[in-house]
């Protein structure tokens, strides 16, 4: 084993800074300390680090920074990833995960790798759940092995059959296949029974009569110990009868439980005899009125993993004090004992993960339903236009780590623009149009040009463009009297139409009001497909409609949800509700793009040239196209004004 030269590089690259406040590690841009990790990485082993390379890679199509040294180190560089396996001949980083199953595979305690993704069917997944999945067919895929998709469906009150499909459609779409390996936690429920009266007939288990109320009470605090339940030392012959009695439904909900029989004092308030079974007369998706004693979450999981001859049981963070528990069980009953891994959790900024939160998003009509693009939930970012493998691909790139931190949402725009521009074809949209009328361009002629569908691959070819006398071009690609560095359209000053002429700007015309309606230019018939046979340079090019040929589209444009990067980050009293974005969505009407979209089918992404990717949402129909935002494109003007901005 060896620490990757990279991760020291890096943190000795990048020079300390001492900020009043987290206002000022703002400032901090991973860009201009790029050459110093880069040389400090060949200095130490003779060749470009990994860790270095993937740095560049991602500063060079990027231009985010990065709030705090700290993140850099964290999500770049995560701490748990910098170990590599002297044997690996590819040198790649591996983390804590992959090293505690090498361990296990060396020493022989499993033969092989076999993990599960267990999600709750009672809401949608979002792209946290992406992580997990992500971690867990990863490693069986990556070691040769098998993972299972399994519903821990324990709690019929919350579970329904709408969720079962779209996370089985979810998890698909991602790029994973579980085979023949669909499970789920109510295929077990008469084991996980038969279990149950093992740990009675052990007097490792009891039934008690305690109210939730009255088990809160007595189960302590973190500082004190717990009080022993009155029936705690219940015979084992009562116990069993009053189990049997629980399942043939004697009792109302909540009358009675089944808890083990672990330790009131101990320190880890889970170990303090949680409760395994509850009362539940309710209707089960796919067991229905059979039984009215559920098993609860903890109970079920080592058993279900258990069951299935799971290895390695790969969790979140959450569950790293119910470890214990998990073992526990498993123990006293002399099973296949699996173990436990945790993780940490994906959180994103700009974003709300829990499922609660997502729920009230949705029930107080803050966003349209689960579907709504603003919302990280998976189906969201399927009708936003992001591409399973670009979430595959962030995934990857923020690491497995044992502590929890926050990743940049600028990191996964990164991820969707490398991979959109790879495979979105190209089309021309107007999304602020203006007239401008070409008046050296007959009337009466028409003409087609071609243009590239994707610059990024040859094999997608070109297509035809057509052209006539009046076009559309962009509101923001004019202005009447620019000032330095801005280099588009401007009277007397001449562009290049994309695929097209280059034009020159001769006239403005403007209404009562004062705006400008309509700008009357001249084309140079021998610039046709954009270049000039004289030799002379323009400084910019412009993406442009024909008017007679266009079709109107309605374009969604998005936006975080939250103005800040933490949604709760909000005054004494505040909610999240304080900190939500008016500009979240904004809907734009007859915008002009290309014919060639006439036919866009709902899910077809594409790339609004100069604009930014986009994606017909299934709201499109013959004749009535819908594109929504899936991520803009970077705009040198619009950075430089920010910057002007900030100094002013």
């Amino acid at each position: 084993m060896q620490i990757q030269p990279g991760a020291c590089a890096l943190r000795k690259a990048i020079p300390k800074r001492n900020p009043p406040s987290d206002s000022g590690l703002r400032g901090l841009n991973v860009l201009s300390h790029l050459p110093e990790v880069e040389k400090a990485n060949q200095r130490r082993s003779g060749k470009k680090s990994l860790v270095g390379d993937a740095v560049l890679r991602l500063a060079a199509s990027s231009r985010f920074c990065y709030n705090s040294r700290s993140f850099l180190y964290r999500h770049m560089v995560p701490r748990e990833c910098t170990m590599t396996n002297e044997n690996n001949k590819d040198d790649k980083p591996r983390h804590f995960i992959e090293e505690a199953i090498e361990e296990d595979l060396r020493a022989g305690r499993f033969e092989g790798v076999h993990t599960r993704f267990p999600p709750e069917p009672n809401a949608y997944l979002h792209i946290g759940h992406a992580k997990a999945i992500c971690i867990n067919f990863g490693m069986a895929e990556k070691y040769g092995g098998k993972c299972n998709l399994r519903f821990d469906d324990t709690n019929p009150a919350k579970e329904e059959q709408e969720f079962i499909d779209a996370i089985i459609e979810d998890v698909r779409w991602l790029g994973f296949d579980w085979q023949d390996r669909l499970f789920h936690a109510s295929d077990y429920f008469e084991r996980m029974y038969e279990y149950a009266v093992q740990l009675i007939e052990q007097g490792d288990a009891y039934v008690c009569d305690l109210t939730p109320d009255e088990i809160r009470e007595h189960r302590g605090t973190l500082t004190t110990p717990g009080k022993d339940s009155p029936y705690r030392d219940r015979s084992v012959e009562e116990n069993l009868d009053l189990f049997a009695r629980m399942r043939a439904g004697e009792f109302p909900d909540g009358a009675r439980v089944l808890r083990a029989k672990i330790d009131m004092s101990h320190p880890n308030l889970n170990m303090r005899d949680p409760v395994m079974y509850r009362i539940l007369h309710a209707a089960h998706p796919r067991t229905g009125d059979a039984w009215c004693v559920y098993p609860m979450y903890d109970w079920a999981h080592g058993l279900d993993d258990s069951i299935e001859r799971v290895t390695h049981s790969l969790c979140s963070l959450e569950y790293e004090n119910h470890r214990p528990l998990y073992d526990w069980f498993l123990k006293k009953l002399g099973v296949y004992h699996p173990r436990q891994i945790e993780f940490a959790r994906l959180n994103l900024t700009y974003c709300l993960m829990s499922k609660r939160r997502l729920v009230e998003l949705v029930a107080q009509n803050v966003v349209r339903g689960f579907d709504d693009p603003r919302l990280p939930t998976l189906r969201g970012l399927r009708r936003r236009g992001a591409t399973p493998s670009a979430i595959r691909s962030f995934c990857d790139r923020i690491g497995v780590a044992k502590t929890d931190s926050v990743v940049q949402y600028e990191l996964f725009e990164h991820c969707l623009r490398e991979d959109l521009n790879k495979t979105s074809p190209r089309a021309m949209g107007v999304l602020d149009p203006l007239k401008v009328v070409i008046t050296n361009y007959p009337e009466d002629r028409d003409e087609e040009l071609d243009a590239i569908n994707n610059p990024e691959d040859e094999s997608a070819g070109t297509r035809k463009v057509p052209f006539c006398r009046e076009i559309y071009i962009d509101r923001q690609d004019f202005m009447e009297d620019p000032p330095r560095k801005f280099y588009r359209l401007a009277p007397g000053r001449e562009v290049r139409l994309r695929y097209a002429y280059f034009i020159t700007c001769n006239e403005v015309v403007k209404d009562e009001a004062g705006n400008v309606t309509e700008l009357r230019c001249t084309y140079d018939p021998a610039t046709r497909g954009g270049d000039s046979p004289d030799g002379r340079k323009v400084k910019a090019t412009l993406h442009w409609v024909s008017a007679k040929h266009a079709v109107m589209a309605e374009v969604r444009l998005y936006d975080h949800l939250f103005t800040k990067e933490d949604p709760d980050d909000t005054p004494e009293g505040g909610t999240w509700r304080d900190n939500l974005n008016p500009d979240s969505l904004k809907v734009l009407l007859a915008v002009p793009v290309e014919p060639s979209l006439a036919d866009a089918t709902p899910g077809q992404r594409l790339q609004l040239e100069r604009v930014g990717y986009f994606c017909a949402d299934p709201d499109s129909a013959p004749g009535s196209l819908v594109l929504n935002r899936t991520v803009t494109l970077k705009d040198t003007w619009a950075k430089i004004q920010r910057r002007k901005a900030g100094r002013g």
